[in-house]
């Protein structure tokens, strides 16, 4: 079992960045892959990141490659969003999950076990 709570979001104009974070609570923090997600009002949850259990593997949407990195910190129990450029169409809220091994799809919401509660993010333009 593992609980997360993001912080970081806010209101930020275009252009501008945030970094989110995800504190996990738990020993077994280090052997999850963790993702980020997003949901826009109205849309389906989609995923934004996703890096493997050692740090060593990120995956990324093409929506925000390029502007977004996501790391850890196992140390810590952490996993990080750092978002640079922001657009319009990034404001969500903004979600991180643990997926436990067996790993599944870090593209799929249903690969991951645990999900925090949220941070919304608004890019103004």
């Amino acid at each position: 079992q593992v609980q997360l709570v993001e912080s970081g979001g806010g209101l930020v104009q275009a252009g501008g960045s945030l970094r989110l974070s995800c504190a996990a609570s738990g020993r077994t923090f280090k052997m999850y892959a963790m993702g980020w997600f997003r949901q826009a009002p109205g849309k389906e949850r989609e995923f934004v990141a996703a890096i493997s259990w050692g740090g060593a593997s990120t995956y990324y949407a093409d929506s925000v490659k390029g502007r977004f990195t996501i790391s850890r910190d196992n140390a810590k129990t952490t996993v990080y969003l750092q978002m640079n450029s922001l657009k319009p169409e990034d404001t969500a809220v903004y979600y991180c999950a643990a997926d436990p091994p067996p790993y599944g799809s870090s593209w799929y919401p249903n690969s991951y076990d645990y999900w925090g509660q949220g941070t919304q993010v608004t890019v103004s333009s």
